[in-house]
């Protein structure tokens, strides 16, 4: 049988280090162009919601988990729509507000699918050369 799974370990250290370039991108300490500080944030969490489905669903192909990726993305900024005082609570807290956003903005949803893109584009990167390697190696 054939190895088809994603290695966790690089798709982990990917997870992680979006993460912490999402941080930092709305942080105080990195200077950045304001275009960066506008839009980095929000395509960069979506690359890190592409890495995280590339760790749940590690025998999909890339382009099944860049689609979730992308429904789950644009579910996130729909439900920005509603505001009720439970959700709002939710958002009021950093985390919460990290997660799930404030305001509902068309500019996320382009932000979004380059996020999962470039995630995508790395990952068939990846996942495509570990397939032929392990196709050359039978």
């Amino acid at each position: 049988m054939k190895n088809t799974h994603r290695n966790y370990a690089i798709y982990i250290v990917f997870w992680f280090m979006t993460v912490c370039l999402g941080l930092l991108s709305r942080s105080s300490y990195v200077p950045l162009p304001n275009f960066l500080r506008a839009y980095a944030g929000d395509t960069i969490w979506a690359s890190m919601v592409f890495f995280l489905f590339c760790i749940i669903c590690s025998k999909w192909k890339t382009q099944y988990v860049a689609l979730l990726a992308v429904l789950f993305c644009f579910s996130i900024e729909i439900s920005q729509l509603y505001h009720a005082p439970w959700i709002d609570g939710i958002r009021s807290n950093g985390l919460g507000g990290l997660v799930l956003g404030f305001g509902f903005k068309y500019s996320d949803l382009i932000c979004y699918l380059i996020g999962v893109l470039l995630g995508a584009a790395i990952d068939w990167v990846l996942f495509s050369r570990a397939q032929k390697a392990v196709f050359n190696k039978a």
